[in-house]
């Protein structure tokens, strides 16, 4: 399969399977795929991913691996 990561502002970067990115600190971006995908999301700690949000439903909680 094949995802694209659009980002606010600048080109879309375009993914095969086995291929990463890093989003580059402060760029809005969307990840969107055709089919279901499974990645591997590496943030630093006390990144919340949802926006700016706080308080969520939506605010998914750190897991260490």
């Amino acid at each position: 399969g094949r995802m694209t990561i659009q980002l606010r502002g600048r080109d879309d970067v375009t993914l095969d399977a086995g291929e990463f990115f890093v989003v580059p600190r402060g760029v809005e971006h969307r990840p969107v795929a055709e089919q279901e995908w499974q990645i591997l999301l590496l943030e630093p700690a006390g990144v919340v991913n949802t926006g700016e949000a706080t308080d969520s439903d939506l605010t998914a909680q750190d897991e260490w691996i």
